[in-house]
């Protein structure tokens, strides 16, 4: 599937005709009254630091890939999505043509303070902790797994969402005490559930998803809906199947990609942080479009 992408980052959204509520890493939420627009930017985080320059169109893949897995987010719990959202949206940026396709038009719900990570591999910071404990977290794990093993199953390691700076692990102990226990219970089975119904279907296109990070949101009844964005390049580790090898870290789909040119540099990881150069843009984009266009196939 094939999107227009913009030669020019969009770094902020100006000139609608509603009123800016929040400003997140890379969307920007506008109210309606009982809903909000959520519009994709083109900026691009890492390490919890927005980076001083975008990646044209990105915000365009996130969004359509999020709407994509939205779909099949469905079937497990409800999601933000108003009804009849693709004709809602259209006639409400019907001015605003160069917006639609990075937006979407949700119900206005109260998000849940809480960061929802789903891990199936032995990567990242999981795999960081695991060289230095040899637990993922508070979890036990068999003696000598290498990097980017399977886990023996998926595993919920929920983080606090820092408004500012790094979010940080917690114990689902601690997350239960957090959201108490029914909330959380919902939340770490829909979470885990939303995973495996991701793993199985990017195996389906050739791709590994080895974890991912949930928002989950409730109403005035206190029922919980999945929100924001889910299984997209920003929220999740996704690697080629035809090129995993148990060992090493993998070739991704993702933003690891600039992470792992940013841990080249002297930076201290605090903003601001450095200005990305032209093949890393431009790499990152084509990670981003063959991550959509294998998956939407």
């Amino acid at each position: 599937m094939n999107f227009n992408l913009p030669k020019e980052a969009l770094m902020s959204v100006e000139g609608l005709p509603f009123k800016k509520v929040s400003t997140g890493k890379v969307r920007e939420n506008f109210d309606l009254g009982d809903e909000l627009l959520i519009v994709a930017t083109d900026r691009i985080s890492a390490f919890d630091v927005i980076m001083p320059n975008g990646v044209p169109g990105k915000g365009i893949l996130l969004t359509q890939i999020s709407l994509w897995w939205f779909k099949f987010a469905a079937e497990i719990m409800p999601t933000h999505l108003v009804d009849n959202h693709d004709e809602r949206l259209a006639e409400l940026l019907k001015d605003r043509p160069d917006l639609q396709q990075r937006s979407m038009l949700v119900k206005k719900l109260k998000p849940m303070p809480i960061e929802a990570i789903a891990r199936g591999y032995l990567a990242g910071s999981g795999w960081k902790e695991y060289k230095q404990t040899g637990k993922l977290f508070e979890f036990e794990l068999p003696v000598g797994m290498k990097e980017s093993q399977q886990l023996p199953e998926p595993l919920f390691t929920p983080t606090t969402k820092a408004a500012e700076g790094h979010d940080m692990p917690i114990t689902n102990d601690e997350c239960e005490k957090i959201l108490g226990a029914d909330l959380f219970n919902q939340i770490k089975s829909a979470s885990l559930r939303l995973y495996n119904m991701g793993a199985k279907k990017a195996s389906e296109c050739g791709i590994i998803l080895a974890d991912t990070k949930f928002e989950f949101g409730t109403d005035e009844n206190g029922k919980v809906y999945l929100i924001d964005e889910v299984l997209t390049p920003d929220s999740s580790r996704y690697w080629p199947a035809d090129k995993y090898e148990i060992g090493r870290s993998q070739p991704s789909y993702d933003k690891q990609y600039v992470r792992d040119w940013l841990e080249t540099l002297d930076w201290n990881k605090q903003a601001p942080g450095p200005v990305l150069p032209d093949e890393v843009v431009a790499n990152t984009i084509a990670c981003y479009s063959e991550a959509l266009s294998r998956l939407m196939r």
